[in-house]
């Protein structure tokens, strides 16, 4: 196939690639090296892929079977190429690849990036997988020139970066004979990306563990020089490899710019024989609470890039990133079948079993380490309290929690269990969505006048493992805002003054507040949780946590909430009052026994019934007040 004649068509990016080009030129200029590092790891990739599919089809290889990057410099033209003899692309697949930028987080990208602090920039384009784009942070102009391998066809794409580009078919003489040549062409003030020296050293920093040989040329006449030899470092000795080695190899596999806040690398032999580095990142991944997203383990089989869809941890580790490399998984097995594998399966096990136990060893033995981690990823792993049965014991002994006993610092399980009160059968907890407003809940005070420690679980994923029958040392998960409290085998700290019983006309107004809400609540009682507040609602024993409900009602799962319980403090100073109201002035009565209700939803972070009944009752009472 020769030069065709057919001509080039103009197509829009699906994105606001213009606005965004531009945000991040602007905003991570400081870091323009990255674009090195992705176009690198792209490369690397699409020779890893040719060598999976070669498996199959050996043909695909031709007579060049050594992958290979290939970067060449043209400090005349100010020109820099990066190309190599991987899988290739199509037309189609050209378009799809470069024709839509951050696929899956377009919107979340360009927010992020506009209110950028400096600080931050060195984080951002990993933790977005920009990859491709980078380059128009140097370069005027990004031409694409590729052949898949094992067609006759080859394909061009070209864009200034401003809002469109441009792609065609390219004639066979001008393209590889197998994959993908990206040609950059450089801004003025990009110049010393031809400066061989500065190159090969970024290269080296960045890109020195690629899982590819790559080679410099000079210049475009030069004899290319090998810059790095594709030794996989997984496969060196432990005792080799330099802590600055790690940190560089998971920059170019994760796309990340922080360090690892967790390394792991051994060797599993004996029934299976594999070998992993995975790493903990040290920062959040701004999708970390996307549904879609799945976890960053890439499978390889002897070295052989085999798929990144293995999941080969839990979705509760899925902010792990790193490798597996078998050497028992058959070199030919099908990404669709690898799922079903008894031999991944066995892996799978067992690099979860030893993330979690290396969790744990920093845990124990680097206490603030282990913080920053949980930080970052608590939330996460407590997915795991409610998907995996099998290590919940272990989960729970990793869980850290703020408290009402804490000030702010985090605790264990342990810690709350050496804190248990006289006759206390159960681990309290309170749910919702603001720490503060769960510290200075009226349903806590009970528990604070007798000293006992409660659970704040402020986390969304809260609301659902501690619903799932676990228990820690014995001890049920119990929340405070759920059935009646039962606190009066549990004594009362010094200096608090015991309750007496409610006086018959204070019960006589409960009585009253029942019946005047009728079915807008499902009990009014008093409370022996309260101590300071007049009301507070709770759900009933038997159901369903209040904050649960809340969430599986916003989200369309549940049709109707139950109806609350609303327990009043008999010793209230109001309760008291309005109990003196004489029986025959029934209106005041009933205005307040709805503005107690409505108080309670207000303090439980709803809204009055109905607000315009409720500002009616307020003004009502404040005039006789004021009469």
């Amino acid at each position: 196939m020769t030069t065709t004649e057919a001509a080039p068509e103009t197509r829009s990016f699906e994105a606001d690639v213009a606005k965004l080009l531009h945000l991040m030129v602007h905003s991570v200029y400081s870091d323009k090296d990255v674009f090195l590092r992705e176009l690198i790891s792209n490369a690397a990739d699409a020779c890893e892929k040719l060598r999976y599919e070669a498996l199959s089809d050996a043909s695909l290889l031709g007579d060049d079977g050594q992958p290979r990057i290939t970067v060449t410099l043209d400090p005349e033209g100010r020109r820099l190429t990066i190309a190599d003899n991987g899988i290739g692309m199509t037309e189609a697949e050209l378009g799809d690849a470069l024709g839509t930028i951050a696929r899956s987080g377009t919107k979340a990208f360009m927010d992020r990036i506009a209110g950028a602090k400096e600080s931050e920039d060195s984080h951002l384009i990993g933790q977005f997988g920009v990859g491709f784009y980078s380059a128009f942070m140097v370069a005027d102009r990004v031409d694409v020139v590729s052949r898949r391998a094992g067609t006759d066809t080859a394909a061009s794409w070209s864009s200034d970066g401003l809002g469109t580009y441009t792609i065609q078919p390219a004639d066979l003489a001008d393209a590889p004979a197998r994959g993908t040549r990206v040609l950059l062409h450089l801004k003025e003030d990009a110049a010393t990306y031809t400066d061989a020296g500065m190159v090969e050293r970024t290269i080296k920093t960045q890109s020195g563990h690629v899982p590819v040989p790559i080679v410099l040329a000079d210049t475009p006449d030069a004899e290319p020089r090998q810059i790095a030899d594709g030794a996989a470092l997984w496969t060196r000795p432990k005792s080799d490899i330099t802590p600055e080695d790690y940190k560089d190899f998971y920059r170019s596999a994760a796309g990340q710019f922080d360090d690892p806040a967790l390394t792991l690398h051994y060797r599993a032999e004996g029934r299976h024989e594999y070998t992993v580095l995975a790493f903990v990142p040290e920062t959040k991944p701004f999708d970390l609470f996307d549904p879609d997203r799945e976890g960053r383990m890439k499978l390889y089989v002897r070295r052989v890039f085999i798929t990144d869809e293995a999941q080969i941890l839990p979705r509760y580790l899925r902010f792990v990133r790193g490798l597996v490399d078998s050497n028992d998984l058959p070199l030919n097995v099908s990404r669709e079948m690898i799922q079903e594998s008894p031999v991944l399966a066995a892996i799978q096990k067992a690099v979860a079993n030893r993330v979690l136990s290396e969790l744990d060893k920093l845990a124990t033995g680097d206490t603030e380490r282990y913080l920053a981690i949980w930080d970052n990823f608590g939330p996460v792993l407590k997915e795991g309290l409610y998907e995996d049965y099998a290590r919940r014991e272990t989960l729970l002994g990793l869980a850290r929690f703020k408290t009402t006993a804490s000030g702010g610092a985090w605790r264990s399980l342990q810690d709350y269990a050496g804190a248990l009160k006289e006759n206390q059968t159960a681990i309290y907890y309170a749910t919702g969505t603001d720490l503060d407003r769960l510290a200075t809940s009226p349903q806590l005070e009970g528990f604070r006048a007798r000293g006992i420690e409660v659970l704040l679980l402020a986390d969304q994923v809260d609301s659902f493992w501690v619903t799932s029958g676990l228990d820690f040392g014995g001890k049920p998960f119990k929340s405070v805002t759920q059935g009646l409290a039962d606190l009066s085998l549990i004594p009362l700290v010094e200096g608090e003054t015991p309750a007496t019983d409610a006086s018959e006309a204070v019960n006589g107004f409960i009585a009253f507040v029942k019946e005047t809400l009728g079915d807008a609540v499902s009990d009014v009682r008093a409370s022996d949780r309260l101590t300071t507040s007049a009301v507070c609602l709770v759900a009933s024993e038997h159901g369903m946590d209040r904050q649960l409900e809340k969430l599986l009602a916003g989200s369309g799962r549940l049709d109707a909430a139950a109806k609350p319980v609303l327990e009043i403090n008999p010793h209230h100073a109001l309760v008291e009052k309005l109990s003196a109201v004489g029986t025959g002035d029934e209106d005041v009565r009933a205005d307040a026994a709805h503005l107690l209700f409505d108080e309670a939803r207000i303090a439980d972070g709803e809204l009055p019934t109905d607000p315009r009944a409720f500002s009616a009752r307020l003004m009502r009472l404040l005039e006789r007040g004021l009469g």
